[in-house]
């Protein structure tokens, strides 16, 4: 479920006093998940955006060479 269907299916309760948002934890799953997508979205961006300031040039953009960071990852 995307994010704002999940945003819509939160149902409101008031405990003294307090209101509280319910989410149903798949409901809340898929809200986190979809966070999590629209801010690797955005460095993908800033990264594009980055590379595109410095003409293509990876190192000027201050990217690192694969080959440095390949093991990093395993």
């Amino acid at each position: 479920m995307p994010g704002l269907e999940a945003l819509q299916s939160v149902q409101y309760v008031t405990v003294k006093g307090k209101r509280f948002a319910v989410l149903d934890a798949e409901d809340w799953e898929a809200l986190v998940e979809w966070l999590e997508t629209l801010e690797d979205l955005e460095i993908a961006r800033q990264a594009l955006a980055e590379l595109r300031k410095a003409n293509g040039d990876r190192e000027k953009a201050g990217w690192l060479p694969w080959e440095e960071i390949r093991g990093e990852l395993d």
